[in-house]
């Protein structure tokens, strides 16, 4: 570094005149501050000033023909990198087209450096070519300004440096801004020699000896307390915890250590939090959120005018200045709160709603430290778990309404690119419309499972930095392209940037800057193009003023061809219309190395209609939460969570029926001539029970079986659970109650038992609510507020065709008469199609017109045969068929070709995982329906979410039964009555003419012989309506007086008790004594299950319940875990205690099995049960009929391998022994094997469950004892194995994926990869658990029992064979 400062001394001393010397000084005292980026404008009068910074080695340097965009470029760079970049230009109005950027900069205190050429004094005011006054020329909005002397070696260059160092000084402290140093020059400009005293240099031979600025400004901070600052802050901190309703605002904030200590304040202070979108908390990546309320959608809430009356904050803490919101900041100037605290390190003031009572200037960091060292204590209110609630509410229904919109709106944009940013991106979003759409409609993330950076607030709460910028300072269009640019050279990261089309063309100079990739990483530009001013749409001048006026000088229409713009430039471009064209642009420019502008087409009014209805549903959504909230008890009364709790459950219970069918061939697609399936009961306090029916199809793989493994689970589990206000709104919150309170996927259950699980949850809570499902699913108060104009819902009668067409025409005609208004026939029934067109041509010639048809082919027909029957019935009018083909693909075909109305039916069945993804193939207009089975989809929350898809593609939404009892029906009928109260409410948002009533599939009941109940449902033909109807009040009756008919229940069930024992066992005059958990009765199928080191026998419990229906389920404590011990000396000469090796463990737990049962039986062990049971497995063959392994391992071949892995298990028993339990479980759960287990909703509650053991000593003992570094390879033995094995891993388990493909192909016999499905017959068969890692029976436990049932099946099988 010195050689390098001596050299550039001698350059110095040899520069051809006095103005490089000062040039080439001030660039140098740059770089020795820090300062190494140049924006260089071309001119004569700056030659020197370029030169100097063109020639230093280590500058880096950008050329722009237009000072603008260069000087917003610079801006951009000091956003990214928080560092001024230094702008270089020459005099005249070069210098006056800084001004829009200089302005903004000092509105958004971003530190910039101006250096601008100016002409000597002589030439001043005497009309020379590119003059004009420079001095003070930027005004007020520059921090600092001075004009340099010309460059004389009669004044000491030393001077130069002092004046540049005090300049920076001021940039870069508070209030950080623009500093402006002009810099006159006379001739010659360029390098001609012109001889200079070297004089001028005294006083910098230790500058130049060295490699630091001349003049170093220090900070010293204030150590000794202010007691007056004191003061003031603690009763500030008092006044914060007086708060009742306490609202966290987040302004823009631009540090890593800025947004750590705002998630600390917001954990401690327990209030919502309304994150701006230049926050770098709107769109988070937060790995928890406990404690910490996001209000994302505060602002299309306050749309609702209820919730703004009843939104009154009386404390506000805002960090950072300014917010996008305008509602939100209406709100509080409309209803000012009593406290306003208002934190930013500069001393200027924001307060345009003049509310402030407070303003403190302090970094944030300092500001929390303070104010957390206090230690108030803070406690969450009601209040706040109200806005949860009701932020949820909102937000779901605006990605309900976003993701169901096929065409790609300007929200969904939003939507889209917040899904795709990473930390190793950057956003920059422009001004106007866009960053309000970013900041209302973008997505955060809550539990991610991407590597993290960094961890704070406590071990478990990880967090991502997105970093976004924007121009708020001024919030002006100008500039914005070229600030997106400099912001991606400063923050070192690909940036996307989002930009309206006016904003784009504002500064089509950036592109110039663009296209030279000066030392950056690939940029992705998305301008959206409405062609024009879209904002305006919005505004209330759209209302007022003459559409051409509005046209001509407020949306300031073009046609101006972005394509081409790029073209001129040599940048890519892509057009895009549609969602799937977007987000396949975004995709391919993630990794391609290049910069990219992708145009997304748009449309200024459709743009208004879309923020338009999404603001009305979003207000509903509002109004919805509050009339749900408001029949929450007052506080104090009970105790509320942010779950908003209603009671526990006590117990479910459930009981099978079985009922025959009034045809022997009812073609109901049924296997058997009888319907079976299963109430379920759930009972609250109060006497208060929720009936649900499960009834599975066993042609949509479910069986009784699978169904009542799942309940035998569920009752186990649902135990104590909570159930909370806001699970009928249905957006998702049945999914998150359930990973979240029974802390399952909610994918692993079976949609006929989450159908009926929803159907007694939602039953109960009518209940509780003196309701019924109708009305709490519509958000009403009470039973009676259900509709103005019907009662009822209209069903379709079903037929299915037998006879000649005469025959069926004439029960058709029956069913007419007994009121019906629609029919539905069974099609594709026959030989041939025409066949069923005869019968669907002489059915409409007995029935009429005015009668509604509708036919289904239950997928049976292939295109063609389809095709031929469309074009026999083409003049019938059928109202839709459903499922004319077998391929789903030939749907949109069929549609087209024949002409024919279709509905889909076995194509939604399998959309319940993300049903909107699935739809969006699906919105050709031929398609006119979508027939929802629930027990088929999963329940009520699936249905909704299809029924409202079709109702918003203005498609008709059909509930149909699937031969469910009355209890199941009677749930389908207030269901549909509630599809039908939501249609007629869209219609009215709309401004649409209301449709007639839907006729839904609900014509099964007449197929039954026998209900579940002795008070059956009574549908028949109402006077009023003039159709078969069933009535609403009548369903609701049926639900809430249920009168059981026991003719028809098989039996009863309800959550099986648990038995506990112990076992002693005498091996090798050591003694131990196990202990053991039972459930099930007694039968030949014995399972023994082994836990994992840390775990016990409790752990395998919800398991063993889910399998005890056939089989005999015992699980057992390891010797040094639970309740079990591991050794005690039986006898003197065992005084010496030996290790606790596999072999011992092996010999007890053989001991142990032979107590329990003289049967065979099967071994399901984890982890380090699972080394343990492949043990046994190969080593008691008589004992063992087949084994699972979870996780396991057959141990280490390499004996290097082995010493390494001693010694770590070893040295980790240590610790547990030194620090204790809690400190260990810390530590071994930070592992990468359980980054999946971290995940888990319920992970604290499984650690706090490894804190129960009683010997510590024990289990390190067992920890060391039972090292895979000490067990015996057993790869060789596996070779020989004939025991049937089940290789079971985590779907993420890498490791042990890997392992078990390497067991599976040693095993010795035939072996096959087993999906989960159907009955395998091999011998050793790999299960990969879904959605779960290396704990996978915790992770997810119904599919390990399902998996474990089937290899049970199987083993037997084989045995007997």
């Amino acid at each position: 570094m010195l050689s390098q400062a001596t050299e550039r001394s001698y350059s110095v001393r040899d520069l051809a005149n006095i103005n490089s010397v000062w040039a080439s000084l001030i660039i140098e005292e740059c770089f020795r501050l820090g300062l190494t980026y140049f924006c260089i404008a071309p001119g004569s009068r700056s030659s020197p000033l370029a030169i100097a910074a063109a020639s230093h080695p280590l500058a880096t340097c950008i050329a722009c023909f237009d000072e603008r965009s260069l000087a917003f470029h610079a801006i951009g760079y000091a956003r990214g990198s928080r560092r001024p970049a230094i702008v270089i230009t020459t005099s005249g109005t070069a210098v006056s087209n800084l001004l829009p950027a200089v302005v903004e900069a000092s509105q958004d205190f971003m530190p910039l450096l101006l250096l601008t050429a100016d002409r000597p004094p002589e030439l001043q005011d005497v009309g020379a070519n590119q003059s004009v006054n420079q001095v003070n020329h930027f005004g007020s909005f520059v921090r600092y300004f001075f004009s340099l002397p010309v460059p004389s070696d009669h004044i000491p260059a030393r001077m130069v440096l002092t004046t540049l160092d005090s300049a920076v000084h001021w940039a870069t402290s508070a209030p950080r801004g623009p500093v402006h140093l002009n810099c006159p020059f006379r001739e010659p400009l360029d390098g001609r020699p012109e001889k200079w005293m070297l004089s001028c240099l005294n006083g910098l031979d230790f500058w130049m000896a060295s490699v630091e600025p001349f003049t170093k400004y220090i900070q010293v901070q204030h150590y000794h307390s202010n007691t007056d600052a004191a003061c003031r802050m603690e009763e500030i901190s008092k006044s914060i915890q007086a708060s009742d309703r306490g609202l966290l605002l987040l302004g823009a904030i631009h540090s890593e250590d800025d947004i750590w200590a705002v998630l600390l304040l917001a954990k401690h202070l327990c209030w919502p939090v309304v994150a701006d979108i230049l926050s770098g908390l709107r769109l988070r990546r937060l790995s928890s959120v406990e404690n910490i309320l996001f209000l994302d959608h505060l602002d299309h809430a306050l749309v609702s005018n209820s919730f703004k009356n009843w939104m009154q904050v009386d404390a506000v803490i805002q960090i950072g200045s300014k917010i996008t919101s305008k509602r939100v900041s209406q709100m509080l100037e409309n209803s000012p709160p009593r406290l306003y605290i208002m934190v930013d390190e500069h001393p200027c003031r924001h307060d345009p709603s003049h509310m402030m009572t407070h303003r403190i200037q302090s970094s944030i960091v300092g500001f929390v430290d303070v104010l957390l060292r206090g230690h108030f204590l803070y406690k969450s209110s009601t209040w706040s778990d109200y806005l949860q609630a009701l932020n949820n509410m909102v937000a779901r229904e605006l990605s309900f309404q976003i993701d169901a919109e096929h065409s790609l709106t300007e929200p969904q944009v939003a939507r889209v690119i917040s899904k795709t940013l990473s930390p190793a991106k950057a956003l920059f979003v422009g001004n106007s419309m866009v960053i309000r759409d970013m900041d209302m409609y973008g997505q955060s993330r809550t539990n991610f499972t991407d590597k993290v950076t960094s961890t704070l607030l406590n071990s478990r709460l990880q967090y991502q930095l997105i970093q976004i910028a924007g121009n708020r300072g001024a919030s002006g269009i100008d500039g914005l392209l070229s600030t997106a640019v400099g912001f991606a050279l400063g923050s070192n990261k690909q940036v996307v940037c989002l930009i309206g089309d006016v904003s784009f063309l504002h500064d089509t100079n950036g592109l110039a800057i663009l296209s030279q990739r000066t030392s950056r990483k690939p940029m992705t530009i998305i301008a959206i193009n409405n062609h024009g001013g879209a904002i305006f749409s919005l505004l209330p001048i759209a209302k007022n003023a003459d559409p051409q006026v509005l046209d001509k000088y407020f949306y300031t229409s073009h046609n101006v061809s972005i394509r081409e713009l790029c073209l001129a430039h040599g940048v890519k471009h892509v057009l895009v219309h549609a969602k799937k064209e977007f987000q396949d642009a975004l995709n391919k420019s993630n990794y391609e190395r290049m910069d990219c502008v992708i145009e997304v087409q748009s449309d200024i009014e459709a743009n208004a209609v879309t923020h338009s209805s999404l603001r009305s549903f979003a207000s509903q959504a509002a109004n919805g939460a509050l009339r749900i909230l408001m029949k929450i008890p007052a506080p104090g009364t009970v105790s509320l969570s942010p779950q908003f709790l209603v009671c526990e459950i006590l117990r479910v219970e459930f009981s099978m029926y079985r009922s025959g069918f009034t045809s022997t061939d009812p073609d109901c697609d049924c296997a058997t001539s009888y319907r079976e399936g299963f109430l379920l009961h759930l009972y609250l306090e109060d006497n208060i029970v929720g009936l649900g029916e499960i009834a599975p199809l066993e042609i949509h793989e479910e069986n009784l079986q699978d169904v009542e493994e799942q309940l035998r689970f569920l009752i186990h589990e649902m135990k104590g659970a909570k159930i909370n206000y806001m699970l009928p709104t249905l957006h998702g919150s049945y999914s998150s109650w359930i990973r979240s309170e029974l802390g399952i996927m909610p994918s692993s259950i079976f949609p006929s038992v989450r159908c009926g699980l929803e159907m007694a949850i939602l039953n109960a809570i009518a209940g509780k609510q003196d309701s019924n499902l109708s009305s709490i699913l519509s958000c009403h108060t009470n039973r009676d507020v259900v509709s103005e104009k019907s009662q009822g819902v209209k069903i379709c009668a079903l037929l299915n065709p037998h006879g000649t067409p005469e025959e069926v025409a004439q029960v058709a005609s029956m069913l007419v008469q007994e009121g019906f208004t629609a029919i539905k026939l069974k099609v594709a029934r026959q030989a041939d199609p025409i066949q069923d067109a005869l019968i669907i041509q002489e059915v409409r010639k007995k029935v009429g017109y005015k009668i509604q048809l509708r036919a289904d082919a239950n997928r049976k027909w292939t295109y063609e045969e389809a095709i031929r029957f469309s074009s026999s019935v083409k003049n019938c009018d059928l109202q839709y068929i459903e499922e004319p083909v077998q391929d789903e693909h030939d749907i949109v075909k069929f549609c087209e070709e024949s002409g024919l109305s279709v509905a889909l039916d076995e194509t939604i069945d399998n959309c319940r995982h993300d049903p909107l993804k699935m739809l969006a193939n699906h919105v050709h207009p031929g398609i006119v329906a979508v027939v929802l089975k629930p027990s088929v989809l999963g329940g009520f929350e699936t249905s909704a979410m299809v029924a409202r898809w079709a109702q918003h593609q203005e498609k008709m939404a059909v509930v149909s039964s699937t031969f469910e009892s009355g209890v199941g029906l009677s749930a389908y009928i207030l269901f549909s009555h509630y599809i039908d109260l939501h249609q007629a409410k869209l219609f009215k948002t709309r401004s649409h003419k209301v449709d007639p009533p839907i006729a839904h599939g609900l014509g099964t009941y007449q197929w039954l012989k026998d209900d579940v109940t002795t008070d059956p449902l009574k549908i028949s033909h109402h006077p009023n309506s003039e159709c078969v109807e069933a009535n609403i009040a009548d369903a609701s009756r049926l639900l809430q007086n249920f009168q059981v008919n026991h003719k028809v229940m098989v039996r009863k069930s309800t959550d099986e008790e648990v038995r506990r024992y112990n076992l002693m066992v005498k091996l090798k005059g050591n003694q131990y004594s196990i202990n053991a958990i039972e459930v099930g009765h007694e039968t030949d199928n014995v399972l023994v299950f082994l836990h994992g080191f840390l775990g016990t026998c409790e752990e395998w419990i919800p398991i063993m319940k889910a399998i005890s229906g056939t089989a005999r389920c015992i699980s057992i404590d390891l010797p040094g875990h639970g309740n079990s011990v591991g050794q005690s000396h039986a006898t003197e000469e065992a005084a010496e205690t030996p290790r606790l090796s596999i072999e011992i463990i092996a010999d007890v737990l053989h001991n142990v099995l032979q107590q329990i049962t003289s049967n065979k039986i099967i071994l399901i062990g984890y982890s380090m049960g699972a080394r343990i049971s492949l043990y046994m497995t190969l080593k008691f063959t008589d004992k063992i009929k087949g084994a699972t392994i979870i996780s396991g391992s057959p141990g280490l071949k390499n004996a290097s391998e082995r010493k390494v892995r001693r010694a770590k298990d070893d040295n980790r028993a240590q610790i547990l022994v030194t620090y204790g339990l809690p400190v260990f479980l810390d530590s071994w759960y930070e592992g990468e094997l359980w980054k999946s287990l971290r995940s888990h909703p319920h992970f604290q509650k499984i650690v706090s469950s490894r804190l129960r053991h009683n010997d510590v000593h024990g289990l390190a003992k067992a920890l060391s004892d039972l090292s895979i570094g000490r067990q015996p390879s057993l790869w060789e033995d596996l070779k020989h194995s004939e025991t049937p094995l089940l290789l079971v891993v985590g779907e993420s388990d890498a490791k042990f994926k890997a392992i078990a493909r390497k067991m599976f192909d040693e095993f010795g016999r035939n072996r096959e990869v087993w999906d989960g499905s159907g009955s395998p017959d091999s011998s050793c068969e790999i299960f990969e658990v879904p959605g779960s890692g290396h704990a996978a029976h915790l992770e997810n436990p119904l599919a390990v029992a399902r998996a474990l049932r089937k290899f049970l099946t199987r083993v037997n099988k084989e045995f007997i064979d």
